[in-house]
C-alpha cells in the first residue's frame, strides 16, 4: 500500500505567510500538496469561472454572491490569507474640490469591479463614517490597465445605483489620467499614481493614521480573502478541512516568529521592527486571527454590507460560509 496522501492542486498568493506550507516546512496531514502562486486576479477568475483547483484563495466578496445564491463549488474553511485596511485604496483627482469624503458625492469613480471584496469594504466605511452612498455617485467600470477586464459574477443591483461601462478601449487609469472621471476606488493602485501623476493623490492625506484610527473605534481589520476547499472533496474526506485550518495557522505563526527575529531581518523593509511592535499595540498579539469565533463579528459587518448593497441575494449567517467541520479548532 504504502503511503497514499491526497494530491491535491492548491492557489495562493506568494506570501510569507504561506511560504512554510510552499517551503514544506510545515506538512498538512494526509495532504501530497502541489502548490501553484498566482495573484489573485487569475485565481479568482480561474476558480470562479471554472473551479480550476482543489484548494485556493477565494474572494470573500465574489465568494459570499456564490455561496448565497447556492452556486459556489466550494466551501471555505476559516483561513484569511488575505487582510487590509482599504483607506489607501480610494485615489482622487486634485482638481476636482474633493478635499475630504464627503465631496466625492456626485463624482464620477472608476472601478476595476463594483463587487470586489476591498470596494464593499470602501463603500461601508464610506456610508458610515461620511454618510456617502453608493448610489450618491457615478460609477464607472473598467480594468486597471486592460481595457478587456469584465466584472466576474452577474450583479442584480438596486435600481439607485448607476454604473456605466468605461468607453471602449478606455481603462481606468487612463481614464483617471486624462480626468475624464473624478477618483477611483480598488484594490491596486493606479499606474497614473504610481507614476507620480500630478494631480492624482490618495483621498486621504494619511491613510495609515485614518485606517488605525478607525480600527481603534471598529475593531475591524478588514478580510479580502478567505480559502475555499472544492465540496465534493471535503465531503469525501471530512478530516480535509480541520487539517487545513491546523496547517495555515501554523505556517502562519511560523512566518510571524521570522517576521519578528529581526537581529537579521526576513524582510526587505527598514524598521519593520517598529512596524510589528505599532500592529500588537494597537490590534493584540495575534493581530491577523485565523478561526471562525475570532473573526464571526467581522464576517457579520461584511455580510450586512454585501446584501444591503444587492451583491448577496440573501442575508448570509457568517457560519454558512466555512464547512461545520472547520468550525471549532482544538485547543492544546
Amino acid at each position: 500500500m504504502g503511503n497514499h496522501k491526497l494530491r491535491l492542486s492548491i492557489a495562493v498568493g506568494n506570501y510569507d505567510r504561506m511560504r512554510p506550507l510552499v517551503d514544506g516546512d510545515v506538512q498538512i496531514d494526509g495532504v501530497d500538496p502541489v502548490f501553484m502562486l498566482q495573484e489573485p486576479e487569475e485565481i479568482f477568475f480561474r476558480a470562479f469561472r471554472h473551479a480550476d483547483y482543489d484548494i485556493c484563495e477565494l474572494s470573500l466578496s465574489s465568494y459570499s454572491v456564490k455561496t448565497a445564491a447556492g452556486t459556489s463549488p466550494y466551501t471555505a474553511v476559516p483561513v484569511f490569507p488575505s487582510r487590509a485596511f482599504r483607506h489607501t485604496a480610494i485615489y482622487v483627482r486634485t482638481d476636482r474640490g474633493i478635499e475630504k469624503p464627503e465631496d466625492l458625492k456626485g463624482k464620477r469613480i472608476g472601478v476595476p469591479e463594483y463587487q470586489l471584496t476591498a470596494n464593499v469594504w470602501v463603500r461601508l466605511f464610506l456610508e458610515e463614517e461620511y454618510g456617502v452612498k453608493a448610489s450618491d455617485v457615478t460609477w464607472v467600470r473598467g480594468g486597471y490597465e486592460d481595457p478587456t477586464r469584465v466584472e466576474k459574477i452577474a450583479l442584480n443591483l438596486p435600481g439607485n445605483v448607476r454604473i456605466e461601462d468605461a468607453p471602449e478601449g478606455e481603462t481606468i487609469s487612463s481614464l483617471l489620467a486624462a480626468g475624464k472621471i473624478d477618483a477611483v476606488i480598488g484594490p491596486r493602485a493606479p499606474s497614473c499614481f504610481d507614476q507620480g501623476h500630478p494631480q492624482v493623490r490618495y483621498l486621504f492625506e494619511d491613510p495609515h493614521k485614518t485606517a488605525a484610527d478607525w480600527y481603534s473605534r471598529t475593531k475591524l481589520f478588514p478580510i479580502m480573502h478567505t480559502l475555499g476547499v472544492r465540496k465534493t472533496l471535503a465531503d469525501e474526506h471530512p478530516w480535509l478541512p480541520g487539517a487545513l485550518v491546523k496547517a495555515f495557522e501554523k505556517s502562519k505563526a511560523l512566518a510571524l516568529t521570522r517576521l519578528s527575529e529581526t537581529g537579521a531581518t526576513k524582510v526587505t523593509l527598514p524598521f519593520v521592527e517598529d512596524q510589528l511592535r505599532a500592529a500588537r499595540e494597537l490590534m493584540g498579539f495575534d493581530f491577523w486571527p485565523y478561526g471562525f469565533a475570532e473573526n464571526e463579528r467581522t464576517i457579520d459587518r461584511f455580510l450586512a454590507q454585501h446584501h444591503a448593497e444587492g451583491l448577496s441575494n440573501r442575508r448570509l449567517q457568517p457560519h454558512e460560509l466555512f464547512h461545520p467541520a472547520s468550525l471549532e479548532s482544538f485547543k492544546i
